[in-house]
């Protein structure tokens, strides 16, 4: 086949530069629009059983601030074609797409904030779990007297740790968090320290909500200019509050749960970081033992903080890491003395001790109702989820209780807790409803 020549090339007419510019950036600011308008509100775009829904307030929360941001970010893309001149340079019209461009962006990375999270709420089992979990941390983090808890949505991923992403804290392109996210380690779920990482980051928004650290840092530092150890747990303070919170709301559960995680070997276990705000693994948990002693008093921590020494000694030591642990170590009594005396505003006048202390959870209480319950397991079902949790780590700490038969009991309570929440007569707000 004999192929012609090429058709001549038509004469086309000659737009100014500008003019071109307007309208290219027209077309992308429209489009940019079209995308904003296919964003639906999680109420229209999540499928789930009503066991794993998101908390009524938790759910609207999210969609009003997602709403409000894509209502603002609108009428911006509006304003910004209504303003669009020929006249104006090209580069300057250019460079105030791409500022709409990024708060476009940032728009949609908060939506796929919340929308991992909410994805989860439509697997087999673990969506109503995850309800559990929302549970157990709106009980975790309730302080009525104190302050109204934010709405708190739990989500699984990957790794040994838990985390929080606190509410009422500044969203990656602005905007204020409207509800507390806390990832859950998968390789938690669902085994006997679920509730342990859990409380532990409620305890980072609970003393955020509290102020506990801003009168906390200034005493230290007090303590700090006549005693070098004191600057380390200056250093610490975020993280041992919230272990203290764990410890305050679940007893030994908080720390048999905490030693599960801190397992790691040994230059881990033993390192001290300058600019890690954890306490070195083994300071951690013989710190966390004194607190929960001087809480709760029983054998059972010193048990514990003894189990740990023999599991990971000193012995093999750099002679001035060794040096350092134990003179940590043995300053743990007089640190956890001033913590728990310590009398924040938010108390008004009151100490840590005194207000996070809880009867209920006292070992020899605990005891006498797991007593009470072996006769009829299911009771435990009635009871808050903080202290159902409590009686299954004292039951385990006391070895009444197979880790097998605690894993199966923690799945049921987490989809009794789940859907009792969904089947309240009132929908307000309904994290959690006592029933005892």
């Amino acid at each position: 086949m004999r192929v012609g020549p090429p058709a001549p090339l038509q004469p086309t007419k000659v737009t100014p530069v500008n003019t071109s510019a307007t309208s290219f950036l027209q077309h992308e600011a429209h489009a940019l629009l079209a995308r904003l308008q296919r964003i639906r509100p999680f109420a229209l775009s999540e499928t789930m059983v009503p066991a794993a829904n998101l908390a009524p307030a938790a759910q609207r929360a999210i969609d009003h601030h997602l709403a409000t941001g894509r209502e603002l970010l609108r009428r911006q893309a509006i304003e910004f074609i209504g303003s669009l001149r020929d006249d104006e340079p090209a580069n300057q019209a250019q460079r105030r797409f791409a500022l709409l461009r990024l708060r476009f962006q940032a728009s949609l990375s908060q939506f796929d904030l919340f929308a991992d999270a909410l994805a989860q709420r439509g697997e087999r089992d673990h969506g109503v779990w995850m309800a559990g979990l929302d549970a157990l941390a709106a009980d975790a983090l309730a302080m009525p007297a104190h302050y109204r808890s934010p709405p708190v949505v739990c989500y699984l991923d990957r790794g040994i740790g838990a985390a929080i992403r606190r509410a009422r804290t500044r969203l990656p392109g602005g905007g204020e968090n409207p509800a507390a996210l806390i990832r859950v380690p998968r390789e938690r779920m669902v085994g006997g320290g679920i509730a342990s990482s859990l409380v532990h980051e409620v305890g980072h928004q609970a003393a955020a909500l509290l102020g506990l650290l801003d009168t906390l840092r200034p005493m230290l530092r007090r303590h700090a200019r006549h005693d070098d150890r004191w600057g380390w747990w200056e250093r610490w303070i975020s993280e041992i509050v919230a272990d203290l919170w764990s410890v305050a709301r679940l007893s030994v559960a908080a720390t048999v749960g905490m030693i599960g995680v801190l397992s790691l070997p040994r230059p881990f276990v033993f390192r001290i970081g300058a600019d890690d705000p954890h306490p070195a693994p083994w300071i951690r948990v013989l710190l966390c033992c004194a607190i929960g002693h001087a809480l709760y008093p029983d054998a059972a921590w010193s048990r514990l903080a003894g189990l740990w020494r023999v599991l990971y000694p000193l012995d093999g030591l750099g002679g001035r890491q060794r040096a350092l642990l134990l003179r940590l170590a043995d300053g743990i009594d007089d640190f956890v003395d001033a913590l728990l005396g310590h009398r924040p505003p938010a108390f008004e006048g009151r100490s840590i001790a005194t207000v996070l202390h809880d009867d209920a959870l006292q070992a020899r209480t605990l005891r006498a109702t797991l007593a009470s319950t072996a006769a009829a397991p299911s009771t435990l079902l009635a009871l808050r989820p903080c202290l159902a949790s409590a009686l299954l780590g004292q039951a385990r700490t006391d070895e009444r209780l197979s880790p097998q038969a605690e894993s199966r009991w923690l799945a049921r309570l987490l989809t009794h807790w789940a859907l009792r929440n969904a089947l309240t007569a009132d929908p307000q707000d309904r994290q959690f409803i006592p029933t005892a």
